[in-house]
Formats: C-alpha cells, sequence, structure tokens
C-alpha cells in the first residue's frame, strides 16, 4: 500500500479535495437536501479513486521518459519499485472504483463517469500534443466541486462551475510553475509545455494571468449567494497565497518550486475551505 501511495503520490490530493468538500457542502447548504455520511463517504471515493486512477496511468505512460530525467528517474516504476503491469492494474481497478461509486450515488454521476475519466486520463497524452496540457489538468482537477454538488443535486449550479474554474485556472497556473524545472528537458525531448514552448519568462508571465482569474473565478460567489466575513477573510489568504508564490520563484532561481508547488498551493486550498465552511456555518 505504502508502494502505490507513494505511485500515485496521495498527499498532492490536498489540491481539489478541499474544493470537493466546498462543493458537497454548498449542495447541503442551499438545496434542500441532507448531509448523510454515505453520500459524503461515496464522494470521497469518488475523489480519491479518479486521482489514483489519472496519477497512476500518467506514471505507467510516462515511465520510459521519466527514466530519461534525471529528476523522475527516481520515480517508483523506473527505480523499479512498481512495475508497469502493476501500475496499468491499479489504474484499472481505480477507474471501477470510481465508476461503482457513481452508480450508487445518482443517475447522473454515473452517466458522465466516463466523460471524467476521459478527462483526468487523456492529460497524460496532453504533454505529447499541445502545451495546453496545463489546462487539461487543471480541468481534470476542476471536475471536484462541480461532480460534488452533482453527487448532492444530481444537477449543474453556477456557484459549484465557478469554483470549478476556479481550480482550472489555479491548477494550470502551479502546473506551469512546476514545468519550470524540465523547461530544458521537454524541449529536448520534443515535448510540449508551456514553457518549453515559450520560455522561462513568458511562461510566469501566463502562469500570473491564470492565477488572477483564479482570484476572480474563486470571488465570484461572493455576488450569487448569501457570504459573510469569513469567506473574505478566506479570499484574503487564498489570493495572497497565489502572489506569495510567484514572489519566491523566477526565470532564474527555481529552488523554491516545490515550496510553490506543494507547500502553498495545499495551504491555500485547505485555508480556503476552513473558512468557506466557518462562513456557511454562521450565514
Amino acid at each position: 500500500m505504502k508502494k502505490y501511495m507513494s505511485l500515485v503520490l496521495f498527499a498532492h490530493s490536498i489540491f481539489a479535495l478541499p474544493f470537493a468538500i466546498i462543493g458537497f457542502f454548498l449542495a447541503i447548504k442551499t438545496t434542500d437536501y441532507h448531509f448523510e455520511w454515505s453520500l459524503f463517504a461515496l464522494m470521497l471515493v469518488c475523489m480519491v479513486t479518479a486521482r489514483n486512477a489519472a496519477m497512476a496511468f500518467n506514471r505507467y505512460l510516462d515511465r520510459d521518459i521519466d527514466a530519461l530525467n534525471p529528476r523522475t528517474a527516481v520515480r517508483d516504476i523506473p527505480a523499479g519499485r512498481i512495475s508497469a503491469k502493476q501500475a496499468l492494474t491499479f489504474t484499472i481497478i481505480n477507474c471501477v472504483i470510481f465508476t461503482l461509486a457513481c452508480y450508487f450515488i445518482n443517475v447522473m454521476c454515473l452517466v458522465l463517469a466516463p466523460v471524467a475519466l476521459f478527462v483526468v486520463l487523456f492529460y497524460s497524452y496532453m504533454k505529447r500534443i499541445s502545451p495546453l496540457c496545463h489546462l487539461v489538468l487543471g480541468l481534470g482537477l476542476g471536475l471536484a466541486p462541480v461532480g460534488a454538488y452533482l453527487a448532492v443535486t444530481g444537477a449543474f449550479n453556477l456557484i459549484p462551475i465557478c469554483y470549478g474554474l476556479a481550480v482550472l485556472t489555479w491548477v494550470s497556473g502551479f502546473d506551469i510553475i512546476y514545468a519550470l524545472q524540465d523547461e530544458e528537458f521537454d524541449r529536448e525531448q520534443g515535448l510540449q509545455s508551456i514553457p518549453a514552448n515559450y520560455g522561462a519568462v513568458k511562461a510566469l508571465r501566463i502562469s500570473e494571468g491564470l492565477h488572477v482569474l483564479s482570484f476572480i473565478f474563486v470571488s465570484l460567489p461572493v455576488f450569487l449567494m448569501p457570504t459573510g466575513w469569513f469567506y473574505y477573510i478566506g479570499l484574503l489568504f487564498y489570493g495572497s497565497l497565489l502572489i506569495y508564490q510567484h514572489r519566491i520563484v523566477s526565470p532564474t532561481d527555481l529552488s523554491k518550486v516545490d515550496r510553490a508547488f506543494m507547500t502553498t498551493n495545499g495551504i491555500a486550498s485547505v485555508v480556503f475551505m476552513v473558512f468557506y465552511l466557518l462562513d456557511i456555518s454562521f450565514i
């Protein structure tokens, strides 16, 4: 189990999971549906298995590329800790569990399950096709709040879509920062990424623009639903941490990319979720 958790970098679930919880409790708060532990558990199962499938498939598909890159040669498949067959089997098992969980949630989630799986799995091919791969990754994680809302209501709503767009642009932005580490390698191997195609300076500007959009999208619910001071405090923290990660990374200094990627963004999502939950508790 420890090896498989390492394969899928389970700790990275902290990015989208808080927004899934936001989408779930948004549905509970703004509709006539009541909280059910069984439904909440099924939503969490969907989140974990979809992400497991996406990450394991990415590691499976990129195994030969990872072996050539000194930064990624230590990953589980190139290092021989998990075989390619095991990674693919793990992917299939998680896809099956995800679909079964959707079946027990509602018809809408079951119908859309193949669409969600296609998006999260197709990301692994995108780096071979287009520098828009970062946006596809963002789209995959951006399904989290929308899917969690659907799990409760079986219907779409503008507010969770705003959160989904916030996640899409937020994740795309920090994935561009993360990809700066492989700019030269991607260019040499003919792989597509915004840093490899446009250089570090332009890539960081694009990342900044995406994070501005993310802050706008996460602010829009203020105009669509009742909010209180806790929500505004959460927005302040979220925006401040977006700014902070751009202050500590520059085209000439990538030493703090890991801090910007994992620590800062993990804190941003969790802190925003906490203040969101506090806000709806008092509204």
